[in-house]
Order: C-alpha cells, then sequence, then structure tokens
C-alpha cells in the first residue's frame, strides 16, 4: 500500500475515535502504531507480518523513550507544581483581592478585578482550564452574590481563564516548543503582549458593556482607603516577583526558561511557609496533583510523538506541502484556512488534542513558505485560546457551569461569552497583519 494513503486512513481513524470519545493519547498512539506496522509489513510488496515487528515497536518505543528525556519537557511538572503551590500559598489569590480593592468603585469594577486577577494566575500557572476553575471558584460566586448579571459574572471569568494560553508560563507553548524545535524562552516572551492586548480588550469589553446597560452591574457600595489599596497591592508582591523572574529572568539571559520554572518553585515554597499560608500536607497535595496532571499531559505528548514519527514515514507531509504549492496560495489564503481548521476543531477538542494532532502536517506547510515559527506559535496558541470559550464545546464554559451549577445554565454564559469572543478575533487579526506584537520583545533580547 501507498504510504501516503495509509497515513490519511490512519488520520480518518483517529478522527474518528476522537468522536467516538477514545482519549488522544489511545486513539494517536493506537492509529500511528499500527499504521507502522501496515507499511513495514507491506514494504516488499507482499504482507509480511513477520517483518514488521521488530521495526515497529523500535519506532514507537524509541520515540516515546525521547520524548521523556527531552530536557525541556522538565518545565511541565515545574511550572504544573508552581500553580498549585502558588494557590495553596495564596499567592494567586493576593492579585484578585488587590486588583479589586483598586477597581471596586469602577461599575463592573469586580468583573475587571476578576479577569486581572485570571491574568496575574495565568502568569504563574500556565493553564487555562486551571485558572478558570480556580478563579470560578472565587470569584464567579462573588459578582452573583452582589447582584450582577450571570452572563457578566460567569463570562468575564471563562474569558480571562483563557489568559493562561498567551500569557507565560503556558504549558501550550512548551509543547508547540518541543514538537516544532524552536526556543520555548522566546515563545514565552512572544506571547507577553498579545496576552496583555487580550487582557486589556477584555477589561474594555467590561467598561462598555457596564456603560451601555448599568444593571448589569450594581453598585457595590465598597469604598477601601489609601492605606488599604496599599496594603492590598504589597500583600500581591511575591505574584509580582514571580512574573518579573519568569519573564524578566528569561529576556535578560539570567535564566532559561527550565530554570526560572526551577527558580519559582522554589521561591513559591519558600514565601508560603515564611507567610504560614503553606504547610507540609498542603505541600504534599500540591505535589499529587501535579503527578496526576503531567502524567496526563505526558502521556498524549508520547503518543503525539509516535503520531509525528508515523506522518514523516508515510510521506504525507512533503504531498501535502506539494499539493499547497502547486494550488499557488497565497499566505493570507494559508493563514485563513489554518485559521478556519482551528477554530473548527476548537469546538470539539481540546487545546493540546488539537496541537499534536494538526503540528506534523501543518508545519511543514508554514516552513515551505518561509513564516516565522515564533510568530505562527502566537497565532496557533491565539486560536486555540479562542477554541476554549467557542460553542458548543468551550472547555472553560464547561468549567465555569460546573461551578456555578444552575445560578447560570451554558446558554446564558455563552450569551456573555459572544462579546469577549469580538475581542479575542480582533486581536487575532492584529497579530496576525502585524508579527512585531509578538517578535518585538523576542527579538530584542
Amino acid at each position: 500500500m501507498d504510504g501516503a494513503l495509509i497515513g490519511l486512513i490512519a488520520f480518518s481513524a483517529v478522527l474518528g475515535m476522537l468522536a467516538i470519545r477514545v482519549p488522544i493519547a489511545f486513539a494517536l498512539a493506537s492509529a500511528s502504531t499500527i499504521g507502522t506496522f501496515v507499511i513495514f509489513a507491506t514494504r516488499t510488496g507482499a504482507f509480511a507480518p513477520e517483518r514488521a515487528i521488530r521495526p515497529t515497536t523500535s519506532m514507537v518505543f524509541s520515540n516515546a523513550f525521547d520524548l521523556v528525556h527531552n530536557y525541556n519537557l522538565s518545565m511541565i511538572p515545574l511550572f504544573v507544581a508552581l500553580g498549585h503551590i502558588a494557590y495553596r500559598a495564596g499567592i494567586t489569590t493576593n492579585i484578585y483581592e488587590a486588583a479589586k480593592v483598586w477597581l471596586t468603585n469602577l461599575r463592573g469594577g469586580v468583573a475587571m478585578a476578576s479577569i486581572v486577577g485570571c491574568g496575574g494566575f495565568s502568569a504563574i500557572t500556565g493553564s487555562s482550564i486551571a485558572c478558570a476553575s480556580t478563579m470560578g471558584r472565587i470569584c464567579t460566586p462573588e459578582m452573583l452574590r452582589m447582584g450582577y448579571d450571570n452572563r457578566l459574572a460567569t463570562a468575564s471569568v471563562a474569558a480571562g481563564g483563557t489568559l493562561g494560553s498567551l500569557i507565560p508560563p503556558s504549558v501550550l507553548f512548551i509543547i508547540y516548543g518541543i514538537f516544532t524545535e524552536t526556543s520555548v524562552s522566546k515563545l514565552f516572551l512572544a506571547g507577553v503582549l498579545p496576552g496583555l492586548l487580550t487582557l486589556a480588550g477584555f477589561v474594555l469589553v467590561v467598561a462598555v458593556w457596564v456603560r451601555h446597560d448599568p444593571s448589569i452591574a450594581p453598585d457595590s457600595g465598597l469604598t477601601y482607603t489609601r492605606a488599604q489599596r496599599a496594603q492590598a497591592a504589597i500583600k500581591a508582591w511575591p505574584a509580582m516577583l514571580l512574573f518579573v523572574v519568569i519573564v524578566g529572568g528569561i529576556y535578560g539571559g539570567i535564566f532559561t526558561a527550565t530554570e526560572a520554572a526551577a527558580v519559582s518553585v522554589s521561591f513559591a515554597i519558600a514565601v508560603g511557609f515564611a507567610q504560614k499560608q503553606l504547610n507540609w500536607p498542603s505541600l504534599w497535595e500540591s505535589l499529587k496533583e501535579t503527578c496526576i496532571q503531567t502524567a496526563g499531559i505526558f502521556i498524549i505528548a508520547a503518543s503525539a510523538k509516535i503520531f509525528v514519527a508515523f506522518i514523516a514515514l508515510t510521506g504525507v507531509a512533503p504531498k501535502l506541502v506539494g499539493m499547497v504549492a502547486d494550488a499557488n496560495l497565497s499566505v493570507f489564503a494559508l493563514m485563513a484556512a489554518i485559521a478556519v481548521i482551528y477554530l473548527l476543531l476548537g469546538m470539539f477538542l481540546d487545546p493540546i488534542g488539537i496541537m499534536v494532532l494538526t503540528l506534523p502536517l501543518i508545519i511543514p506547510l508554514v516552513e515551505g513558505y518561509g513564516l516565522d515559527l515564533i510568530w505562527f506559535g502566537v497565532v496557533i496558541v491565539k486560536l486555540l485560546e479562542i477554541g476554549l470559550i467557542t460553542p458548543p464545546v468551550g472547555l472553560n464554559v464547561f468549567v465555569i457551569a460546573g461551578v456555578v451549577g444552575k445560578d447560570a445554565p451554558l446558554d446564558r454564559i455563552f450569551a456573555g461569552i459572544a462579546r469577549f469572543l469580538s475581542v479575542d478575533f480582533i486581536v487575532l487579526l492584529l497579530i496576525m497583519a502585524f508579527p512585531v506584537i509578538s517578535l518585538l520583545i523576542p527579538t530584542s533580547m
């Protein structure tokens, strides 16, 4: 059988398994392993399974082993641990409390503070879903108690949670960097300006929405003195310092991304114990949750690495590049097609699954057009970020719905999300039209 045909059949099989809810790791690993076996078994023309066992097992195990022993992959458990430890040490919640104290005098200030808090949480954890889950339990019930419209109370946190994809550290950037062999440090820095631009856009959405309809965000009636504001800002210093360590340390060449992760985890543990917010049982729980979450990510990544090797073996990628070259697509048409594919997949699959499924096919196309892979990584992560709040299966929306229960049905959350999605698409177009937004900081390292 032709290798490209086997590759297309395997890819279709993966999509079919995903449609019946087979986990992405098992779908990728099984399809690529069987496909590799068939290629080796039919290489001589006749079907000879005994000749395919050794090369198939060698390909599967060697690629999985190489992936797990990749030094850059050690960032994932470190940053995941940082998020859990910082939460239990009160570092992440202090960001929201400080923002609430400073913004509460504004109408809709608590919703704005929730978005800022999500941005701060994202700058420590790197996980959008973890951000939505944690901040949803803190911010959404409080806004509902204050009389906020449930569309605003839920959508602001669901949208704010997506900032974990762009603002460094980001697990998606780490996986993208490993699979495309690009600098994770530069990817982190490339996400800073788009992330902050998105955050500012979300805050502006709240301001305009509340100005147009003041009834959705009643006046809280709370006032804070300058001393209380100063105290709240001081309490947030560990989170600010962690962001400086990660971004400033990488930008200044003081740390690699992995070293920044290790230093940040050590700092968070030290601060947690010094402020008596962290103890040995809570540290142990943080480490257990880190192991569980990291294991899931590693299994997906190892399966994706096997899938990448299988796609290379089939020769699908070169043929796809040739077809696109023959079609004479413009860069605009190529990027538009990629955006449509990612937005459609984002309606049904989780971000990591989409990335590992599509990168083996899309990266050769992008390289063939001579596009910058750092800039392209930011575009991809932005598209995945949009997918987290896109109906019918916006993961962040379902996370928030699980937190608030009957207080906000899914249709109400999605009704509020529409306004934030408009900002996401505007930022996406700006990033695509002006690559300098993403490349300014990494190119000035």
